[in-house]
């Protein structure tokens, strides 16, 4: 069955020749030429993937963005298409819940590639019935549900994928290069701030529901790892 994609861009040519190249790849592809527009289609029917672009007529993309992660809790994969190219803006984006960011003008192959990667992170199959547990952190990889103290933490596809990458190799650590290859499924362009938000972010919502306990360790001039797995002699 073909994947549906969301194309989210104001921008007539743009959004053609997404649907395009998209179409030609055997996706399904549903445009939005709005915020609003965008999160309308979204309430009605989640996709699989979106390619969101930032500056919308009606909401911002960064509203749709806050709209899919927080009232509609969804956690599916969203790509963030923008001009802008500096690090603070994909930090924010990332903050607020992308999964990758795409800079225009962008190559086709590029932005295929990327798609690809970000679906093939979604569309993983874990075995069936594994449990795993770490202090008060369970987590079910067939159901994709994660709960901590009892409760789920709301949290993206990405940051997801770390704690599951984190919770199956318990005494490993990580380089953020390893962790960009394992999680992105892609190379390592140098990228460290992209893996630093996402990681960030998934130790903050982990200390919202479980304060008295550190999950996720940095290791100076390495990466991270779980803590308090590994001692020091």
């Amino acid at each position: 069955m073909s994947m549906n994609i969301l194309v989210v861009e104001d921008d007539n040519d743009i959004n053609d020749l997404l649907r395009r190249l998209l179409t030609g790849a055997g996706y399904k592809v549903t445009s939005a030429y709005s915020g609003t527009e965008a999160v309308r289609l979204l309430e009605e029917r989640l996709p699989d993937l979106v390619l969101l672009d930032l500056m919308l007529p009606g909401l911002p993309g960064t509203e749709v963005l806050k709209t899919l992660r927080g009232p509609l809790a969804s956690d599916i994969p969203v790509i963030v298409l923008s001009a802008k190219d500096g690090t603070r803006d994909k930090v924010t984006l990332l903050d607020v819940g992308a999964d990758d960011y795409i800079v225009k003008p962008f190559e086709p192959e590029e932005a295929l590639a990327r798609i690809r990667a970000a679906l093939r992170r979604r569309a993983a199959l874990p075995a069936a019935e594994e449990v795993l547990t770490y202090k008060n952190i369970t987590l079910r990889p067939d159901l994709r549900k994660v709960t901590v103290c009892g409760r789920e933490p709301a949290l993206t596809a990405i940051e997801y994928e770390l704690l599951l990458t984190f919770m199956r190799n318990p005494e490993k650590v990580y380089s953020r290069e390893k962790l960009y290859e394992e999680v992105w499924k892609e190379g390592y362009y140098g990228t460290d701030h992209t893996v630093n938000v996402h990681v960030s972010n998934l130790r903050r919502k982990l200390k919202e529901l479980d304060g008295r306990e550190d999950y996720i360790q940095s290791v100076y001039g390495i990466g991270f790892r779980l803590a308090g797995i590994l001692t020091d002699s």
